[in-house]
């Protein structure tokens, strides 16, 4: 191994990303054919935000090497945040290994959601689910496009298999909210609220940019104001009354 490499790498392990990517420029500069020394170059420069230089990065590693599932997996991140989604699809698609199949399902996933492709990112969701039924990402992912469909069944049985794997899950518990609201079960929605403000606080103070039609995990401030006005004017339930 290359100085400039074995530079890149003590780099690396002492924070110092944008001059690790420097090194590792620089060797595969000396030594196109270094695929190690251009893998880790790419992998700084995702992890700097730079995400186009990122993925040529990758690509070239996978022109060289195309088993390399791991860099498929990084180079599907970078095109999705370079919101090139169809490629993307593509490359999480290719993803052959038993090892690489939870990421590359999760990416597809998230790739045929941002497509509006709905229903066949549903299924890769649920592939995910059955390869890890803990996988929370994909049930907030769930959650949230069944919201944008308004499908208030789904919304429902994503949002209790989420809080049934963690309680405190701010999508599963401002589904259950949302949906309790839009069926006017305002007891319900006020328990589920009660918890969204004991264990994330943050998650109920709305975005400055939110409005009564915009779907997204934060609860819109009209939701919010109502379920306040209601838990101050309801009478107390026995088990909240003080004798």
């Amino acid at each position: 191994m290359d100085a400039y490499t074995l530079r890149g790498d003590l780099l690396v392990e002492l924070g110092r990303l944008a001059d690790a990517a420097g090194s590792y420029y620089t060797a595969t500069v000396s030594a196109p054919g270094n695929l190690y020394a251009r893998m880790h170059l790419g992998s700084c420069l995702r992890r700097l935000g730079r995400w186009e230089e990122a993925a040529e990065a990758f690509q070239t590693v996978l022109k060289a090497d195309p088993h390399r599932d791991p860099i498929r997996l990084e180079l599907g991140d970078c095109l999705l945040q370079l919101n090139r989604l169809e490629p993307a699809l593509s490359c999480f698609d290719q993803c052959w290994s038993d090892a690489a199949q939870r990421q590359a399902l999760f990416g597809k996933g998230v790739a045929l959601q941002l497509l509006r492709r709905f229903d066949e990112a549903e299924i890769a969701y649920e592939r995910l689910l059955t390869l890890d039924g803990k996988a929370e990402e994909a049930l907030a992912n769930l959650i949230a496009m069944s919201l944008e469909v308004f499908d208030l069944e789904r919304v429902l049985r994503y949002a209790r298999r989420l809080v049934e794997i963690n309680p405190r899950s701010v999508p599963g518990l401002q589904g259950l909210t949302l949906v309790a609201v839009e069926r006017g079960d305002l007891e319900t929605g006020a328990r589920h609220f009660s918890k969204l403000a004991e264990h994330a606080a943050e998650s109920v103070r709305p975005s400055p940019d939110s409005s009564d039609d915009v779907i997204e995990y934060r609860l819109n401030r009209k939701v919010i104001d109502h379920f306040r006005d209601f838990m101050r004017n309801r009478p107390a339930s026995p088990a909240e009354r003080r004798y």
